[in-house]
């Protein structure tokens, strides 16, 4: 059984709500990911998502943007974030690491090779942003030939029909995207969310994960009570932006950002 599925049988038999963070490899440098991994474990992370940097990440707003800018500074590249991951799995082999970016990075280096290397370093699932099912027929047999999960999204502008398409070839869980807009955007309407919850419940029993607008351990628990998981990025990622100058003392912030996140889905 892959580590995503294991961990959410584990939390369902808990009755515990799973809190997802994203941080961006490589940012503010390659020599720091690693260790706000393992802090973010330590805060409570139940699943770990690791951006690819991407000169174009379309989907996100600045807080991310920027991160990517910052990692690609460094030349952060996918060899690179593999060798992150197969660092993190020397402390830790039980945390799942979903991979989640954009196609070019891993079009470039080959499917193939991406799905093996991915494989090889610890990878338990890989989220790519602008691959819809209709266009992964090439890669999703080479992901789940080496047992790695396809992670897809679904927006609130998803019909039901098409969200049965999406539900139909997903794997491990489903990000929800809470609203229109781009990570790191404000509003979030969880009677909205739990609507579309329900819709979704009808068409697959992959855990349900929500993510854009989690801000603190208010949001997070307001999402936790309609959701399987909640994914919290721009919040973390801010963080890191804020203590660039010293990225060894963002560990801390890290752990007390997400371990109130983690504090108010277990009350």
């Amino acid at each position: 059984m892959n580590r995503i599925d294991q961990r959410f049988a584990a939390l369902k038999e808990q009755g515990r709500t799973a809190l997802i963070p994203y941080i961006t490899a490589g940012d503010p440098s390659p020599d720091y990911t690693v260790s706000y991994m393992h802090a973010l474990v330590e805060a409570g992370a139940d699943v770990i998502e690791l951006g690819i940097p991407f000169s174009d990440p379309m989907a996100d707003g600045p807080v991310i943007q920027k991160a990517c800018e910052r990692a690609l500074k460094h030349n952060t590249r996918l060899s690179h974030v593999f060798a992150m991951v197969s660092e993190f799995r020397r402390q830790d082999s039980e945390t799942p690491v979903v991979l989640m970016g954009y196609l070019n990075p891993i079009e470039r280096l080959g499917y193939p090779t991406f799905a093996k290397q991915a494989a090889e370093a610890g990878v338990d699932g890989v989220l790519i942003v602008d691959m819809p099912p209709e266009e992964a027929d090439e890669i999703a047999p080479l992901l789940k030939e080496h047992h790695l999960q396809s992670i897809f999204l679904v927006a609130p502008t998803t019909s039901e029909a098409r969200a049965a398409t999406i539900c139909a070839h997903g794997e491990g869980y489903l990000y929800y995207v809470s609203l229109k807009g781009v990570t790191g955007a404000a509003s979030l309407d969880v009677a909205a969310v739990d609507r579309q919850l329900d819709m979704l419940r009808k068409l697959t029993g992959l855990p349900l994960c929500v993510g854009f607008g989690i801000r603190d351990g208010a949001s997070a628990a307001a999402v936790g009570k309609v959701a399987d998981g909640v994914i919290v990025g721009s919040a973390l990622v801010s963080r890191i932006a804020e203590g660039c100058e010293r990225p060894e003392s963002v560990t801390a912030e890290l752990k007390t950002v997400l371990g109130e996140m983690r504090q108010a889905l277990d009350a």
